[in-house]
């Protein structure tokens, strides 16, 4: 599974550069995209795709790192050490039952922040008082 996540970086989003690779990465962690011994790809490949600053690059890898979820590996590159969640598999019914549901939204005339909205909020209201 090497090599298979592409960060896309969303400049008006608000969000630190840096923090979008975090959360990029663990959402890939979370999906099953990446996984121990994958590595991830390098700060100057990372540049080439979007054009960020490699200190940005290299800063999102350490808090990764620091978090214990990668581990940098002298002259080899930034190895995958675990996984988060228990996620099911991008083939998945319940994904399928959420694109399905996505769709219908679009379909609807809602926007994506939309649907970012209405998901994040039925979510605060099923997970409200756990600590997960």
């Amino acid at each position: 599974m090497q090599d298979v996540v592409e960060y896309r970086i969303d400049r008006r989003s608000g969000v630190a550069t840096y923090l979008q690779i975090v959360q990029q990465t663990k959402q890939a962690l979370r999906l099953g995209l990446l996984g121990p011994g994958d590595r991830l790809p390098t700060a100057r490949e990372v540049v080439e795709a979007t054009a960020i600053n490699p200190n940005t690059v290299l800063k999102a890898y350490r808090e990764l790192e620091r978090e214990g979820l990668v581990e940098a590996r002298r002259g080899l590159g930034t190895f995958v050490r675990r996984t988060l969640g228990s996620a099911p598999a991008t083939d998945s019914p319940l994904r399928g039952e959420l694109a399905d549901w996505a769709a219908r939204a679009r379909a609807a005339g809602l926007e994506r922040d939309d649907v970012t909205a209405l998901l994040a909020s039925v979510l605060d209201q099923l997970y409200e008082g756990d600590d997960t």
